[in-house]
C-alpha cells in the first residue's frame, strides 16, 4: 500500500464525496442573501421531497418535544430556526452519502447508525450548557464526525479492510493505523473535505479534533463534546464505525466541556429513549 502525502490528493477526481451536497449550497446562499425571505428557503427545501418529509419528521419527533406539529417546512423554519434548519439539511445531506457503499467488515447501515447516534449525543450534550443557542450544529458535527472514514471506506475498500483486520488483532486505536498504512487518519481526511466544503471553523475543527479536542486552536468545548458523544456511542455500541479499541476519556475533556462527568449517565439514559425515535425519523434518504 503506498501512502498518500496529503489527504486532498485522494479527493482529487472523487466528486461525490468533495463537492458540498448542492441542495445545502442553495439554503447557505439563500440565508446569506439579506434579500431572502422564508417562503424562498423554504421553496428550495420544499423542492426536495426526500429531504422535506425528513426534516418533518425530524422536527416533529420527540426528540425536539415542540408541543405543537409542523406540517410544512415554513412553520419549521419559523420554529426551528433557518440556520439551524440549514445544518440539519447539512447533516440529512451527508447521511445520503452512505448509500451505494458495498457492506464489508463495516455495515454501512451501522456506521450511519453511529453517526446518528453521535449527533444525537452531542446535542443532549451540549443542551446541558443553557448558553448554547445553536445546539443543531453539535446534531451536525456528530452526523459527520466521520465523513472522512466514510470516504476512505469508498475509494480505498482494500485497504480499509485490512487496517480494520488488523486493529481486530491487535487492538490498536485505528486512527493510528491509518496513518500507518495510508499516512493520514480519517480526522485528517475529514478536515480536508470540510475545508473543500468551505465549511464553518467551528465544524471544520470539531471533525478535525474529534479524538484531541485540546489540541483543537479555535474551538476546544465544541470538538470536547464531540469526543464525548463519540466515546458514549461506542461504550454503548450504537452502530459501529469499524473502531475497536474504545480509549478511555481524558479527564482534561472534562474541563474544555465544563460539565460534570457524572452527566454521562443521565445522557445515556435519554440516548437510549430517543435513539431509535431519530433513527427513524430520519429514515432512508
Amino acid at each position: 500500500m503506498v501512502k498518500h502525502n496529503k489527504p486532498e490528493a485522494l479527493l482529487k477526481g472523487w466528486v461525490e464525496l468533495s463537492s458540498l451536497p448542492s441542495i445545502y449550497i442553495r439554503i447557505n446562499n439563500t440565508i446569506n442573501d439579506r434579500h431572502s425571505s422564508i417562503r424562498d428557503i423554504s421553496d428550495i427545501i420544499s423542492g426536495d421531497p426526500s429531504l422535506t418529509t425528513c426534516l418533518l419528521r425530524l422536527v416533529n419527533s420527540a426528540f425536539y418535544g415542540f408541543s405543537s406539529k409542523f406540517d410544512t417546512i415554513s412553520r419549521a423554519l419559523l420554529a426551528v430556526g433557518t440556520n439551524q434548519i440549514r445544518d440539519l439539511a447539512m447533516a440529512t445531506s451527508v447521511l445520503r452519502l452512505f448509500r451505494g457503499i458495498s457492506a464489508g467488515l463495516v455495515s454501512m447501515e451501522s456506521l450511519r447508525r453511529h453517526s446518528v447516534a453521535c449527533g444525537v449525543a452531542a446535542k443532549m450534550l451540549a443542551k446541558t450548557r443553557p448558553r448554547e443557542v445553536n445546539v443543531e450544529r453539535f446534531f451536525t458535527a456528530g452526523i459527520i464526525h466521520d465523513i472522512g472514514r466514510l470516504a476512505i471506506y469508498r475509494m480505498m475498500p482494500d485497504a480499509a479492510q485490512e487496517m480494520i483486520l488488523r486493529c481486530r488483532v491487535s487492538n490498536e486505536p485505528l486512527c493510528l493505523v491509518e496513518k500507518d498504512v495510508i499516512g493520514f487518519d480519517h480526522s485528517d481526511l475529514g478536515r480536508a473535505m470540510a475545508q473543500l466544503w468551505n465549511l464553518p471553523t467551528n465544524l471544520e475543527e470539531m471533525i478535525a479534533y474529534h479524538h484531541f479536542p485540546w489540541e483543537a486552536r479555535q474551538y476546544p468545548f465544541e470538538a470536547g463534546v464531540v469526543h464525548i458523544a463519540d466515546y458514549l456511542v461506542h461504550e454503548m455500541q450504537l452502530g459501529d464505525s469499524g473502531e475497536q479499541y474504545i480509549q478511555p476519556l481524558n479527564k482534561k475533556v472534562w474541563r474544555l466541556v465544563e460539565v460534570p462527568e457524572s452527566i454521562l449517565s443521565s445522557i445515556s439514559d435519554a440516548l437510549k429513549a430517543e435513539f431509535e425515535d431519530v433513527v427513524k425519523s430520519l429514515g432512508e434518504l
